[in-house]
Order: structure tokens, then C-alpha cells, then sequence
């Protein structure tokens, strides 16, 4: 709808309105939006208002959202929408799953939250062998696409072993569900609506350490951004970098620090990582030649073996150096010792000079 109607705004300027570009459009359409400055955590409570004020049959519920949550990401949604709609939960993570597929299986839509991602696991059954098989299993005759399960992940500097944890890439090995991760308040906003609204269950991990420190303009009202598709957040020729979550805004350092050595770096956003944008990052490294994948989460196992795995496959004859990792180490996430764990933009940096010189 948004490109049909700056088709027609666009095309008044443009004699051949059909090459105009939707790439084009959206950005036409994007620019002329009312934005308003807001953090992430703000970024998603705006979010759920706009979900609840367009879809009477939209709940918010987990472990103290009646008062805001203990991030404050609920905060007010009580007293607009009243307790039948916004409510506490027992200290059950299983229980909330349960109840937030049951709910979603009956047409209606759930926005459950997990209080920590290092707390969904009690609730892994629940989400991998229900949620995700339930239109599978009856052969489309049921669905609990309604279901969006938000929960804050990520290092945050003083989380400690259960505090701290990046879990995404377990949900990524589970067909039926798609796995979502913003790195900015406008992004949040607009994937947490595009999740909600989504007719699979979404598992929607939100990298806390940014929930005041991110802050940017944001569209005012409703508006999505399509799930699935990666963003270019910077154009470059030698390297292609992609990340997700906060570790977006770690590259950047990284790249800045690199563009003084004359090193162009590619940053690409993956934002949504079942499915993950294929098309982007292939397009990308066919164009540099060279890839560095970065996450948070240990570095067996993680998304990027699987990202490396198809740029291998698709790219090889493009490539001009070996594909490098740059993650948490192979070890339960440690305290004191967080600063030496995390992939900081040094090591980013470090993996950019050796790939561009290799």
C-alpha cells in the first residue's frame, strides 16, 4: 500500500513512473513521515500501543508488564488499556508460552514477554515442538501465527552468566518460527509491528544494553518494516561486514576506524535471521570479494557458520579471502571477564585488516 501510494506521489515528478524503484519509494515514503526521537525501549512500547490500539484482540503479558516490566518497556499500556489486557504472569516461563500459543490458536493475537532470553529455555518445548509445528501438524488447518514472543538478550556489562546470553541462533535451527533482532529504535519499532502482525510466531530478541542508550528519530504512528529483508547500512567495496543487534553499532567503530586506513567496508544489518536475506549478502560479497560475520553468542554453533557456510557455496569463485568470525568465545558467559569475551570493535578491526591484506 505504502508503494502504491508513492508510486502515485512519486510518479507526478517522474515521466516513467514504472522505474521508479520500490527501494526508491520506500525511501520517498520513509522521508516524508513524522518521526519523533525516541530510545528502543520507548521504540517498543510505541510499538505495542499502536498494535493494541488496531487489533482489539491484542494482549501484553509476562512477569511484571502490568507495572512496565522491569525495563519499563509496558510502562503505561495498564492504565490506557485496563488489567484484562495487560497483566502479570507467575514466574513460568513454560506457562507463559503455553498460554500465549493457546491464546494465538484461537485467532487471536498474544505479545507474551520472557523477562530475559537466558530464562526462555524452561519454555524451548513450548516454542520449538508446539508453536512452531502447530499449522504443520494439523495441515493448515490451525495456526498460532498470532503468537509474538519479545524478550531481551544480549551483554549489558555487569549480567553475569544468566543475565547476559544470546540464544538466537537455537530458534534459528527451528523450522516454522522466525527469529527476529533490531540494532535501533526505528527498526525495533517497526519489526516488533511487522511481528505482531505476522501470521508465523515470531521470537523477538531485543539487545538490552540498548534499550536507553540507542537513541534515533522514529516514525510517529503505525509502521512496519518487512521482515526478512537485511538493510545495507553503508555501502563499500573491499569487505563485506554483516551483524545484527547491537553488534551493528560495534562494527561501526570498527568501520570507522577502518575508512581511516582506506579500507571500504560493506555493513550490512541482517535484522531478521529466520529467514535471513540470502540476496543482500550474496550480492554484497560478490561485489568485495571478502566477508567477516560477527555476533555475540559463542562462536560453535552460532548464526554466522550458517551464513558462512551459503556465501561458500554461492561465492566461491568470488571470493579473495577466507571467510572470518569474529565471536563470543566457546564458554558460558563469564562476569568479570565480559570485556575480554564480547567481540569489541578492536577485534572487529583486527579481522578486517587480516582479511583485506590475506
Amino acid at each position: 500500500q505504502l508503494i502504491k501510494q508513492e508510486r502515485k506521489n512519486v510518479g507526478k515528478k517522474h515521466k516513467d513512473r514504472k522505474n521508479v524503484s520500490a527501494a526508491q519509494l520506500v525511501r520517498h515514503a520513509s522521508s516524508q513521515l513524522e518521526t519523533k526521537k525516541m530510545n528502543l525501549f520507548t521504540a517498543v512500547n510505541d510499538a505495542m500501543r499502536v498494535a493494541m490500539q488496531t487489533d482489539k484482540t491484542a494482549v501484553v503479558f509476562g512477569e511484571d508488564v502490568g507495572f512496565g516490566g522491569v525495563f519499563r518497556c509496558s510502562v503505561g499500556l495498564q492504565e490506557e488499556f485496563g488489567a484484562k489486557r495487560v497483566f502479570n504472569t507467575p514466574l513460568c516461563e513454560q506457562g507463559i508460552a503455553g498460554f500465549a500459543i493457546g491464546y494465538a490458536s484461537m485467532g487471536k493475537t498474544a505479545i507474551a514477554e520472557i523477562q530475559f532470553a537466558d530464562y526462555i529455555f524452561p519454555a524451548f518445548d513450548q516454542l520449538v515442538n508446539e508453536a512452531a509445528k502447530f499449522r504443520y501438524r494439523s495441515g493448515n488447518q490451525f495456526n498460532c501465527g498470532g503468537l509474538t514472543i519479545r524478550t531481551p538478550c544480549g551483554a549489558v556489562g555487569h549480567g553475569g552468566h544468566y543475565h547476559s546470553q544470546s540464544p538466537e541462533a537455537y530458534f534459528c535451527h527451528t523450522p516454522g518460527l522466525k527469529v527476529v533482532m533490531p540494532s535501533g529504535p526505528a527498526d525495533a519499532k517497526g519489526l516488533l509491528l511487522a511481528s505482531i502482525r505476522c501470521p508465523d510466531p515470531v521470537i523477538f530478541f531485543e539487545p538490552k544494553i540498548l534499550y536507553r542508550s540507542a537513541v534515533e528519530e522514529v516514525p510517529v504512528g503505525d509502521y512496519e518494516v518487512e521482515l526478512g529483508k537485511a538493510k545495507v547500512v553503508k555501502e563499500g567495496n573491499n569487505v563485506t561486514i554483516v551483524a545484527w543487534g547491537n553488534q551493528v553499532n560495534v562494527v561501526a567503530k570498527a568501520v570507522e576506524e577502518a575508512e581511516k586506513l582506506g579500507i571500504s567496508c560493506e555493513v550490512i544489518d541482517l535484522r531478521t535471521l529466520l529467514p535471513w536475506d540470502e540476496e543482500t549478502v550474496l550480492r554484497s560479497v560478490s561485489k568485495t570479494g571478502r566477508l567477516v560475520l560477527t555476533h555475540e553468542a559463542p562462536h560453535t554453533g552460532g548464526f554466522a557458520g550458517e551464513i558462512a557456510t551459503t556465501v561458500q557455496e554461492h561465492c566461491f569463485l568470488s571470493l579473495e579471502a577466507p571467510i572470518r568470525r569474529v565471536c563470543g568465545y566457546d564458554t558460558p558467559f563469564p562476569l568479570i571477564f565480559e570485556k575480554y569475551y564480547v567481540p569489541d570493535h578492536l577485534k572487529i578491526l583486527e579481522a578486517i585488516k587480516e582479511t583485506v591484506n590475506y
